[in-house]
């Protein structure tokens, strides 16, 4: 926009335009611009080492960062723009974003709200404070949110989708999947929002959907994530006919093109429950008795995806003395401090191990709405951190949430998920990240024997009220009628399982593999002993 009389450049803008107007600097402009990132970053740092003052190019090149996941260092670009500039709009709104990116979501909503103050109508900034604001529970005001920003722009597909996923996740089923049709009529090949329809696991997908979706695959024009949702999406509409060919041809379809996409190697989690078994031995926490933070409130539910650690959630938090929140990025944020993690572990002093206890508990205070005294995290790849949450945490209380290979690893395979869990796109590299979770976890069971309370998915649907029994007595609470009631809960469930734990405990869990047998070979061999001997893995040896 161009400045008028009335309104005159700030210094900051005027230092930004002319910035713009250096060669390299545009040049690295468009090279961002086609994400051609290799470009832009040398062009950037040679113009930064003339001119070090540059906040145009400071931003930029805190916007290569972030694009390659280096957040912290994008952060700290940022905030150096904003030292220069503080009235530098953009750069605040990247620095919100990156925030957000690093799970920081309070730090974010308060940068966005020094904007909003003077631009309450900027869509993308609405949108992000929204999904913010979901990180801590703030589920209500998102949603207004994004009704608000829909009512002034009715024609923003993505948005309409945003609050799909909000009004599912409080339970308002039916008016987010109004939201998601509005999405579709006005972008038919938005393929995220017919995953997020099926992902509701209860739509059943019509003739004229299946038709749509095929009809949207098959343009040539088609984005790569639009194509794999869609793949995923029409998995779900042929399995539910019971099409179980066709369904495993587009489950394999989407899971393959995703796969491209990931930078995951199955021999790195090897490793590292190798030197986990190494390092985590009888004597190691015999030394460390009596350390870390003696809080009892937290209670960790974890294990593999797709396990039914939703539904032990759901039980657990229709209890008077339990408040469930959600996977909460925290012990990983702590845990991970270096490239050869668990072995720093070993170095933390006392008085450290009761730092990272008290700084957990701090860090998820926010998450915690209800004043309850006992509440969960249900990160379920905790599992790889169970060492640490015993030595920082020695009396919250840990229990692992397991399945079936075959029905948790298939589970994985049909799902399509938001982020992480990058091994569940190769039935290879599922069983074997399967098999190295219980490898682990079986070490655990060795050298802290009854530290770990495993609940058996199948058992839990067989006999329910024995296994919530014993459940509520490995937390030391008394049995309450309510948790067997766990449907009728009214709380928000952000997980897959949303809609599944709103209604009564069901077996197609147990079961929903076995039409997929004949193409689960690569799946079964790379589970290896593990599979035969389900559900009791005592001996199966730790060592590979």
């Amino acid at each position: 926009m161009s400045p008028s009389f009335d309104s005159p450049e700030t210094p900051e803008q005027i230092a930004i335009r002319q910035g713009m107007q250096n060669a390299d600097v545009m040049n690295a402009a468009l090279a961002l611009y086609d994400n051609r990132l290799e470009v832009a970053e040398p062009l950037l740092r040679k113009h930064l080492k003339t001119d070090p003052f540059d906040v145009a190019a400071i931003r930029m090149l805190a916007e290569v960062a972030a694009r390659i996941g280096r957040y912290r260092d994008s952060e700290n670009l940022l905030r150096r723009a904003l030292e220069l500039a503080p009235t530098f709009g953009a750069a605040r709104a990247n620095l919100a974003s990156v925030l957000y990116k690093q799970n920081r979501a309070p730090e974010a909503i308060a940068e966005l709200d020094s904007l909003l103050d003077g631009e309450s109508e900027n869509i993308g900034l609405n949108n992000l404070k929204a999904a913010a604001l979901s990180r801590i529970g703030g589920f209500d005001e998102a949603i207004q949110l994004y009704q608000d920003v829909v009512a002034k722009a009715p024609n923003q597909p993505k948005v309409w989708m945003s609050l799909g996923h909000m009004l599912k996740t409080v339970g308002r089923q039916e008016d987010g999947i109004a939201a998601y049709r509005k999405a579709l009529e006005l972008t038919p090949t938005l393929g995220e929002v017919w995953w997020s329809l099926a992902n509701l696991k209860t739509v059943r997908f019509t003739p004229d959907d299946v038709a749509a979706m095929e009809s949207a695959l098959a343009r040539e024009t088609l984005r790569d994530e639009d194509r794999f949702h869609l793949d995923f999406a029409l998995g779900k509409a042929y399995e539910d006919q019971k099409a179980y060919a066709q369904a495993f041809r587009h489950y394999e379809a989407g899971n393959m093109l995703r796969r491209e996409t990931i930078d995951y190697r199955a021999e790195d989690t090897t490793a590292f429950v190798d030197r986990s078994i190494a390092l985590f031995t009888p004597e190691f926490f015999k030394a460390r008795e009596g350390q870390g933070c003696d809080a009892h409130d937290p209670i960790f539910i974890l294990g593999m995806p797709r396990a039914g650690s939703t539904l032990v959630e759901q039980i657990l938090s229709s209890h008077s003395q339990i408040e469930g929140t959600s996977e909460l990025p925290d012990i990983p944020a702590l845990a991970r401090t270096s490239k050869d993690y668990p072995n720093p572990v070993a170095g933390l002093t006392p008085e450290h191990l009761r730092d990272l206890g008290e700084s957990y508990l701090a860090r998820t205070r926010i998450q915690r709405k209800t004043g309850r005294p006992l509440f969960i995290d249900k990160l379920p790849n905790n599992w790889a951190h169970v060492p640490f949450i015993h030595l920082i945490l020695p009396n919250a209380i840990i229990i692992d949430a397991r399945r079936h290979p075959l029905g948790c690893c298939f589970s994985n395979f049909k799902q399509h998920f938001a982020k992480g869990q990058a091994f569940s796109y190769s039935l290879d590299d599922l069983g074997r990240y399967y098999a190295d979770y219980v490898r682990l976890m079986k070490h655990v069971d060795d050298v802290l024997p009854g530290r770990v309370q495993r609940v058996l998915y199948e058992r839990m649907v067989d006999d329910t009220e024995t296994e919530v029994r014993a459940l509520l007595a490995a937390c030391g609470l008394e049995f309450e009628a309510a948790t067997l009631r766990f449907h009728e809960t009214e709380r928000a469930v952000r997980t897959a399982s949303s809609e599944q734990v709103r209604k009564p405990i069901f077996r197609e869990g147990t079961e929903g593999w076995q039409g997929f047998e004949p193409w689960l070979g690569p799946l079964k061999a790379a589970l290896g002993p593990v599979l035969e001997a389900y559900p009791d893995v005592s001996h199966f040896a730790c060592a590979r």
